[in-house]
């Protein structure tokens, strides 16, 4: 079953298309008050009136236009800039004295909403592209420009390349984002499918290996073989060729969505595992289970986790510490974590094999083990001593029971 998981919403272009729609919608409401409230002044008002009315209608009938960057296209944004530079031409038409004084435009501060678009859509290129037409229109206009109307022009222009600056730097902070996502997304199942070939594939490889060498005779070159195909697939893990999640971009909110594959326990099924009923396969004449009488509650995803690697510590204890080696396992319930600890009574592992094992590619504790935890939330601690056995602590913090099944 494939299951969508909600990363993160990272996209801040939608916040901007949404405030540029509500700020064309309030700016014409703007334009059409102060027309109405300066009615007397005009000259002529019928060349008010009737540009008002076009600008209402494209206002409105364009809002879908303003609600994302596929929708504005080059052609839209070109009219839309035309239309407001023909209501700022054609003010002196409407009211003579309009250029003699420091009085808004028709379109008024509308016309900002244009170039804004531009600054949106294309980046701060686009932005002074706009913003320059806009300005040469209201000198134009102004045919004796005061400080005012130089001040507010240079603002407008000012503005604008600043604000298409900072959505070029948003974009390109998100495509950094998306592909720093990626690549832990990547890195995050090259682990998981490695926990899963070390704890079944390797495995049985290096059974064969040692197998075939204490029998001998054909069985020795089975062995042999067996050992050569352990030790590439262990390569081939350590390299990281391993196919990773796929990450797509949800365009309708910019949210970056990874499909992985789900189980019954991540597809969102309620309820809780009692981890004890997890580890009590592991009791026997070797292993000796300790439970509190209480179950051990945890989300089904964490329990799952943390039995595979109580699991990967008890084939260590077999490999490293030999077949007649005890094992204990020992599970206690804390309010705000849960700990289980592993211990045998085998040879202990010497200073630095742990690192130099990890060097030469074999990753059952780095990955099965402390990976696991890891991505609980949690930790693995390793204590050995020579001729003393080793003892593995595995915490797990009960706050993952919200987090588990959320992203692995």
């Amino acid at each position: 079953m494939v299951k969508r998981v909600r990363v993160v919403r990272m996209s801040v272009e939608q916040p901007l298309w949404r405030a540029l729609t509500a700020y064309r919608i309030l700016t014409m409401l703007y334009a059409i008050l102060l027309a109405v409230f300066g009615r007397d002044k005009y000259e002529r008002p019928w060349v008010a009136i009737a540009f008002l009315t076009v600008m209402t209608l494209w206002t409105l009938a364009t809002l879908p236009k303003v609600a994302g960057a596929v929708a504005c296209t080059k052609r839209f944004l070109g009219t839309d800039l035309a239309l407001a530079l023909a209501g700022i031409l054609l003010t002196p038409l409407a009211d003579f004295q309009a250029q003699h004084i420091d009085g808004p435009t028709l379109p008024s501060i509308w016309t900002a909403g244009s170039v804004l678009a531009f600054a949106i859509k294309g980046g701060w290129r686009w932005a002074a592209f706009a913003s320059t037409f806009v300005a040469v229109a209201n000198l134009v206009e102004r045919a004796e420009p005061s400080r005012d109307t130089l001040h507010n022009v240079l603002l407008v222009w000012v503005a604008s390349i600043a604000i298409g600056y900072v959505v070029e730097v948003a974009r390109a902070s998100e495509r950094t984002l998306a592909r720093a996502l990626e690549i832990e997304a990547a890195t995050r199942e090259r682990e998981r499918l490695a926990r899963d070939i070390h704890d079944s594939v390797l495995q049985v490889l290096a059974m064969v290996q040692r197998r075939g060498a204490a029998i001998g005779g054909e069985a020795a070159e089975l062995g042999r073989m067996a050992g050569e195909q352990e030790v590439a697939l262990r390569t081939l893990v350590s390299s990281g060729l391993v196919p990773p999640t796929r990450l797509s971009e949800d365009a309708a909110d910019g949210a970056v969505v990874r499909t992985v594959e789900a189980d019954d326990d991540e597809s969102g099924v309620p309820g809780e595992t009692d981890l004890r009923a997890l580890l009590a396969p592991h009791a026997g004449s070797r292993v000796s289970f300790a439970e509190p009488g209480a179950p051990v509650l945890l989300a089904p995803a964490a329990a799952t986790e943390l039995a595979a690697a109580v699991s990967a510590a008890l084939d260590n204890v077999r490999v490293h510490a030999g077949e007649d080696a005890q094992a204990w396992i020992l599970v206690e319930d804390w309010p705000d974590e849960v700990i289980v600890t592993v211990r045998d009574d085998g040879p202990g592992i010497p200073e630095g094999r742990l690192a130099q094992a990890e060097g030469e590619g074999r990753l059952g504790v780095a990955l099965s083990i402390r990976g696991r935890l890891r991505e609980l939330g949690g930790t693995a601690e390793l204590i050995s001593v020579p001729g003393q056995g080793t003892e593995v602590e595995l915490k797990v913090p009960k706050i993952s029971r919200g987090k588990a099944g959320a992203v692995r």
